[in-house]
């Protein structure tokens, strides 16, 4: 299957409420990386798993200390932009807004929003049980623990992480920080299986708290299956039966192969990959 996500370019957009393709050459955004960002599923015009993404937005904003716009603006403006699209995926960008020369946030400018929708990339369907070919990745992810689990607009580590590998075969990156412990994917966290329970690294110095991540958390849960949250290594990767990765997008990835190490798919816990496709890939 393809599994690669590269999208045209976004066929709506919102900037403040209104249409637009132009952004003002002083926004923080572009000069610092001054914002925030979410990334959400569209299915039968209406996005999946809103209150998640709202919820770690509202999350970023107090974190950054920039002003978050009122959730039912968003709603609103999201609803104004979907009109009329099935499936798709909704960027939603949260800029401190405009500033001078400086890394000193100005003390009043208003925060920016911007709306864009772009094709659901062609990376999932039927055969999404098949699994994926991921490899691991040489840059390692920064550690700051005031950055880590919120989607900020800083993402050069996963940027030079997804340049090390043009294989289209190939759908993901692991990553790793400075003491050698596992973060996530480029893109998506990772759970490992090891025929009894799951296990999943922490995001409290880096990586991104993944709104389906919270939802495997919660689904496993209600399930009866064990997850730990723990610092793991490349160790405990070699010692796992099996893992799968989840993002907003994709709902969740099977791993079939790492390394060239092949992983006997059928080992997984169906019954809670099944239901967090399903769940993740539902309006609501």
């Amino acid at each position: 299957m393809t599994t690669t996500l590269e999208t045209p370019a976004p066929s709506r957009i919102l900037i403040d409420g209104r249409p637009g393709d132009r952004l003002s050459v002083l926004d923080r955004a572009l000069h610092y990386g001054d914002g925030l960002f979410e990334t959400i599923r569209l299915a039968a015009g209406a996005p999946c798993q809103w209150q998640r993404h709202m919820d770690r937005l509202i999350l970023g904003a107090e974190r950054l200390g920039i002003e978050s716009p009122e959730t039912a603006l968003l709603a609103a403006e999201a609803a104004e932009l979907i009109d009329g699209q099935g499936e798709g995926v909704l960027k939603l960008i949260l800029s401190r807004g405009d500033g001078g020369r400086g890394y000193a946030p100005p003390p009043s400018a208003p925060p920016r929003r911007l709306l864009l929708i772009y094709p659901l990339p062609p990376a999932q369907g039927p055969d999404w049980r098949r699994g994926v070919v991921v490899r691991h990745c040489q840059t390692p992810v920064s550690i700051n623990p005031l950055l880590a689990g919120i989607k900020h607009l800083n993402r050069l580590d996963s940027v030079l992480a997804r340049a090390e590998w043009k294989d289209p075969a190939i759908a993901e990156g692991l990553m790793f920080d400075a003491n050698g412990d596992l973060v996530g994917g480029t893109m998506t966290n990772v759970f490992l299986w090891d025929g009894r329970c799951l296990m999943t690294p922490p995001v409290d110095r880096s990586g991104i708290a993944g709104t389906v991540r919270g939802l495997t958390l919660e689904l496993a849960a209600h399930l009866g299956i064990e997850c730990l949250v723990m610092r793991l290594d490349r160790a405990a990767l070699d010692q796992a039966c099996g893992l799968f990765l989840t993002n907003s997008i994709i709902g969740v990835w099977p791993v079939r192969a790492l390394e060239g190490r092949r992983f006997d798919l059928a080992l997984l816990p169906w019954d809670l990959l099944d239901r967090l496709y399903q769940a993740a890939c539902t309006p609501g």
